[in-house]
């Protein structure tokens, strides 16, 4: 039996959060009951409409009267689902709540409606979306929403929005952070750490304030590694290696230029490693990648290829995408990071990896400690990983990850002050924005 209570008002809230929830029986949530007065159960449900005063043509019930002043909820997210008189669908799992950040950009847009649908997390994993905005992008927050509604996804239970991150990341289990603020014309790679980091500190700061302990923190972004590592070092409740930048699009890329290259689908393609930063400094591993379960290099006769326009063709083909379409790479993006998030949540292939931005400390590679670098890692399926031991090295492949790694530490020391280890100093070799992310 569904129980509803929905506000009387269409005004706009000053609130900064606006909460789109629907509560779910304690089988699923009690997240956001903070947001509305406890619904009594009830076999003869009382619902109301959100209609502005003037235009109500029926009673309005005592209870949603009650609700003035209070966080607004929003259309069929106003209902509080109560499983007990309804018949239980057993096979349904404990519902999780998942933040995003810049939830009104165009990844997101792509990205939610895949979680919201079941392609993420499963057919039977009701999810309650938590969407992180700006003062500006509010309204296109509301817009979204009213999709999200219009889709009638039956998984997905509640929606918020809002603009405070203390807010929305409540009780959140896994965080999306995508929201940055691009590269303009003229702006130097050490500004828009500067102006980036500000951003993910403060999120690091709210994750260890109001998300789950265990929550999993994925970092889009950009600069995402660095990023990464200033919001875990912003969030020192939740373990480090929970955090992760998004080097997946970049190991997805590689997977597809070597699949044209050998003429083969790419699915025959595995063991694919992107080491290092997300930046031209990136290495695309072709040692330890296999095709058809044999080394590349005894697949693709043609080294020169493999060492001088392979990882070329994976760093500009975002440059490439924007020429021919005159957009970014926002879909294949949203794809990456469902990618990214399967690969933690189920069992990996076994003698496969995958690849992630992920902290150092620890590694078997010799790879300097203290920074997010995207190594090669296998998972169980709980939502954690080990990092993949058996792979090898040559001279070629060491030199590239050493420059990567020196550009991480450059830009660590950027950052020092938003890290809490001083004052920030910047002497970034060169500037290695990916094509395409200016």
């Amino acid at each position: 039996m569904a129980v509803a209570e929905l506000s009387t008002s269409c005004t706009k809230t000053h609130s900064s959060q606006l909460s789109l929830s629907s509560s779910s029986s304690s089988r699923f949530s009690h997240h956001f009951r903070r947001s509305f007065r406890p619904l009594p159960t009830t076999r003869n449900p009382t619902i109301s409409c959100s209609v502005a005063s003037d235009q109500v043509q029926t009673p309005i019930p005592v209870q949603a009267q009650d609700l003035k002043g209070k966080s607004e909820c929003y259309g069929v997210f106003c209902l509080t689902y109560d499983l007990q008189a309804e018949e239980e669908t057993k096979s349904w799992k404990k519902l999780i709540n998942i933040a995003v950040s810049g939830a009104a950009g165009m990844i997101s847009n792509h990205l939610l409606f895949k979680i919201a649908s079941g392609e993420v997390f499963g057919p039977n994993q009701p999810v309650a979306l938590k969407l992180l905005g700006s003062e500006r992008s509010i309204q296109a927050l509301e817009g979204v929403a009213m999709e999200l509604e219009d889709s009638l996804f039956p998984l997905l239970r509640e929606v918020s929005i809002g603009i405070n991150p203390y807010e929305v990341f409540q009780d959140a289990e896994w965080a999306l952070l995508i929201g940055a603020k691009p590269r303009g014309p003229g702006m130097e790679r050490a500004d828009l750490l500067d102006i980036n980091g500000q951003i993910f500190a403060e999120q690091g700061k709210a994750l260890n304030a109001s998300a789950s302990p265990n929550v999993k923190v994925i970092v889009v972004g950009n600069p995402c590694n660095t990023n990464a590592l200033i919001c875990m070092k912003n969030a020192p409740k939740i373990p480090a290696k929970n955090f992760h930048a998004l080097t997946r699009l970049d190991e997805n890329r590689a997977k597809c230029q070597l699949a044209l290259k050998a003429g083969v689908f790419y699915d025959q393609v595995s063991n694919m490693t992107i080491w290092g930063n997300h930046s031209t400094t990136q290495v695309p591993d072709f040692l330890n990648a296999r095709i058809k379960g044999l080394p590349v290099k005894e697949v693709i006769k043609d080294h020169k290829w493999l060492e001088e326009e392979f990882t070329e063709k994976v760093q500009k083909r975002g440059g490439v995408l924007i020429k021919k379409w005159g957009r970014s790479s926002a879909a294949s993006t949203a794809v990456s990071i469902v990618d990214a998030i399967r690969s933690l949540i189920t069992p990996t292939p076994e003698g496969d990896w995958f690849s992630s931005g992920v902290y150092t400390n620890g590694n078997p590679y010799g790879i300097a400690e203290d920074i997010v670098f995207s190594m090669p890692c296998r998972s169980k399926g709980d939502g954690d990983y080990v990092l993949v031991k058996d792979v090898i090295f040559d001279d070629y492949l060491l030199k590239r990850i050493k420059k990567s790694e020196a550009e991480l530490l450059a830009e660590k020391r950027c950052v020092a002050h938003l890290t809490g280890e001083g004052i920030g100093f910047c002497d970034l070799p060169e500037d290695t924005m990916l094509p395409g992310e200016m």
